[in-house]
């Protein structure tokens, strides 16, 4: 059939996952793209999937392009195709997890480029987003001309928790296949299991499928019909699978050994074609889904079992709540398996009643076939089409080198690995040899700890991986401490494991207590942000007495980490203000018209102190900081300025005193790290573009736009140079010059993800 008056759209381009890849998203992707395609035969549809794995996947020839998940340079190059091929409308498929970035925000790279109109599908809309998912979801809600939910209930929360006009929400329903109305005898023979009563869940397997309750429940659903078999059809997600393996699958046939009911229970351990997957709902007499996530706005398998014509009992989450509504099937509490063996056996020794639901939910599902959904669909593209004209937007500009961000290089591991043994990370190499001669630090390793947090947040890198590099430094940092001083030791030597001495020095102090709040603020595992937060706090209370102004920085931007998790926490929100209020003191005391600096040096880690001022002022709302740290920061940043433009850092062979000479060598990566960190901040305080363009100028010093015009950092193997010499580059590659590249990149990496949390935000949700 086709829809004369729904050819304005030509042609819609469905970005999102693909089959063959194994995924919910994916299959309704597919299944849309194909509906669209036969009821609209001269539309053409485009589909634009996210690999999750280096190789990709066999796609169809519908896949006009391929988005790498964990690189946001191909998100750009993903919106340049869609603006000059014509397409007319842009259908987002949106879910967190398929995107990278924290919160998937790598999205919105792509959607901020695009120039028609974008009509996204929400297949989660979360009532309590932690601060990261609600800034996503706002930037989201902006750049989409129309937002489709698949549920009354996520259109209210849409409304309530996201402040969307209702005039921007249209509700369609999960799609489903045309499938007639049989009696589950007529596909039982083919499973063997002719003559029984049969339970079906289906779907990729992992936990929070809850199917451990039901399993719980056979021994008393077999006890009233002996003949009940529970048939869990469907393969372990891959993602679980690459990580954990069959775990959970095992861990359920464990159960059914221990619970007596192993005969009653039969696992298909596969991904099934559309085709299998309509004759084993055929074969069903009752569909089972026992998810434990009540806020869980769609279900995929809910809609196909629905489709036909199933008797269900399910949890009460919003999809089920809705559809099952009005005796279309039956809703038992979460976890209760007494429950679900009463409601079970009931449905299945009352016959009439069975297929009295059954036919309920058949007829309201006819509404969900997929031909239909693609009529709606169509519309809402006119409708976003239409308002567009109505509402244009400003034109999408072609993106010039002065705004568009230079191509970042791949994370790579390598060297890090290479200087890491079983005790920390290695202070130096002797070209990209490690050298033991020189044992490690805890600056180092605090560097280095740092790095496998924000590392799990922006790059396409094995978690377990940087878990096992991390895991190594927080067991750096635990020894380094010296509970009887209460103070971190910093220099350990290779031999005999022997620390040169009982206290470290301050700066090395407080880069641990930054490594420390960083983890507690973003650490996935709550045991270890429980450890770190346990040793942050232990070593807070020096820090008061600390004299160093480098050490007051980066103590304060641990602390603003830690509060990040912990706001509320008197002792650490004390000592914030008294270390900024001397940072603050300190600029006031040393400042002059043509000197906006701390003090008559600028040395080491010089953009620590304005970053540290800057990040304070933010947080706590002192304009007064702001203003002297952002004034700093672009003295700072004119003083590194080469006359061609280029990042010139201030060099180790003498630094800079006041009113004397600038040392233009030995030129250090710390530095340009110092300044891509710092900048990078204050666009996030500001929103102010030419805080972008200051962190991509220092970043590009790494990559060969500096004195030389020489790479610093090596990507054969991964690590970088120690420095910038007059006429040629230190080669040897060192913890801190690599771990300097490798922050920079992660930071640069988050950044270009387009997100910026806001603080008041962040602050309520850590407590």
């Amino acid at each position: 059939m086709t829809h004369p008056t729904r050819q304005a759209v030509h042609q819609v381009a469905l970005v999102g996952n693909s089959m063959p890849r194994q995924c919910g998203i994916a299959t309704y992707t597919s299944d849309l793209a194909n509906a669209i395609a036969r009821t609209f035969p001269r539309t053409a549809v485009r589909v634009v999937p996210v690999n999750d794995i280096p190789e990709g996947y066999d796609y169809p020839e519908s896949v006009c392009f391929e988005i790498e998940e964990k690189e946001t340079a191909s998100y750009r190059r993903a919106a340049k195709f869609l603006n000059i091929n014509g397409v007319d409308v842009v259908n987002l498929q949106h879910e967190f997890g398929i995107f990278g970035g924290p919160a998937g925000s790598h999205i919105l790279v792509l959607l901020k480029q695009l120039r028609m109109p974008v009509v996204t599908t929400l297949h989660t809309v979360l009532r309590a987003p932690d601060p990261q998912q609600r800034a996503v979801m706002e930037r989201l809600v902006e750049l989409s001309d129309l937002l489709v939910v698949m549920t009354s209930r996520s259109a209210g929360m849409l409304r309530e928790v996201y402040e969307v006009p209702p005039q921007k929400i249209e509700i369609i329903p999960h799609g489903i296949h045309d499938v007639p109305f049989i009696d589950p005898s007529f596909y039982k023979d083919k499973f063997d299991v002719e003559g029984r009563s049969v339970l079906l869940t289906f779907g990729l397997l992992g936990p929070g499928k809850g199917i451990e309750h039901v399993i719980q429940a056979l021994p008393a659903i077999v006890a009233e019909h002996p003949d009940a078999v529970y048939i869990i059809l469907g393969a372990t997600h891959p993602t679980l699978k690459r990580h954990e393996g069959e775990i959970y699958r095992l861990g359920l046939q464990q159960m059914a050994r221990e619970l007596g009911v192993e005969s009653h229970v039969i696992f298909h351990n596969r991904f099934v074609s559309l085709q299998e997957l309509t004759e084993f709902l055929g074969a069903a007499d009752i569909y089972v889904t026992p998810y434990p996530n009540l806020a869980q706005a769609v279900s995929g398998t809910l809609a196909y079992a629905a489709g036909a014509g199933k008797a269900i009992v399910s949890t009460p989450y919003w999809h089920a709540e809705e559809l099952l509504d009005e005796d279309r099937g039956v809703l038992v509490p979460v976890g209760d398996a007494g429950a679900i063996a009463r409601e079970v056996s009931a449905l299945l020794a009352d016959a009439p009643r069975r297929d009295a639901m059954r036919k309920r939910l058949y007829l309201y599902s006819r509404e969900m076939v997929w031909a239909k959904v693609a009529d709606r669909y169509m519309g809402s593209f006119d409708q976003a089409r239409r308002a567009r004209r109505q509402r244009p937007r400003r034109a999408h500009e072609p993106t010039t080198l002065d705004r568009e961000p230079g191509d970042l290089p791949l994370l790579k591991l390598d060297h890090l690995r290479r200087l890491t043994d079983g005790t920390g990370i290695l202070q130096h190499a002797v070209f990209c040899v490690p050298n033991y001669d020189e044992g490690y630090t805890t600056d180092d390793n605090a560097r280095a700890l740092m790095f496998t947090v924000m590392a799990q947040e922006a790059a396409g890198i094995d978690p377990a991986a940087l878990f096992e590099l991390g895991s190594t430094y927080m067991s750096f940092l635990q020894y380094a401490y010296n509970d009887r001083a209460g103070r971190f030791r910093n220099f350990l030597a290779y031999d005999h494991r022997r620390w040169l001495e009982d206290v470290g020095s301050e700066v090395s102090h407080a880069r641990a207590l930054r490594a420390l709040g960083t983890t507690v603020a973003r650490w996935p595992l709550e045991g270890i942000r429980e450890w770190a937060s346990a040793l942050f706090e232990r070593a807070l209370s020096p820090v008061s007495e600390f004299t160093s102004p480098r050490a007051w920085a980066f103590a304060l931007l641990g602390i603003r980490e830690y509060l990040v998790r912990f706001s509320g926490d008197r002792r650490a929100e004390d000592m914030q203000e008294q270390l900024a209020g001397r940072l603050l003191q300190m600029y006031h005391d040393n400042r002059a018209d043509d000197w906006c600096w701390f003090e008559d040096l600028l040395s080491y880690s010089n953009a620590k102190l304005p970053h540290a001022l800057i990040t304070a002022g933010r947080f706590l709302h002192h304009n007064e900081m702001m203003e002297a740290g952002l004034e700093s920061l672009a003295w700072l940043s004119d003083v590194q300025r080469a006359e061609s433009g280029h990042f010139v850092s201030i060099g180790n062979a003498g630094f800079y005193p006041r009113g004397g000479q600038r040392a233009r060598f030995d030129q250090q990566p710390i530095e340009v790290h110092g300044m891509v960190s710092a900048c990078l901040e204050a666009h996030r305080a500001t929103g102010d573009h030419k805080w972008r363009v200051e962190a991509q100028r220092a970043f590009d010093w790494f990559v060969g736009r500096n004195d030389l015009h020489t790479p610093i950092y090596d990507p054969g193997t991964g690590g970088c140079h120690d420095g910038l010499q007059p006429d040629h580059v230190n080669r040897n590659q060192g913890a801190e010059s690599t771990l300097a590249f490798l922050l920079s990149l992660v930071e640069m990496r988050l950044a270009e993800s387009g997100i910026v949390v806001p603080s008041e935000e962040i602050a309520v949700a850590g407590g």
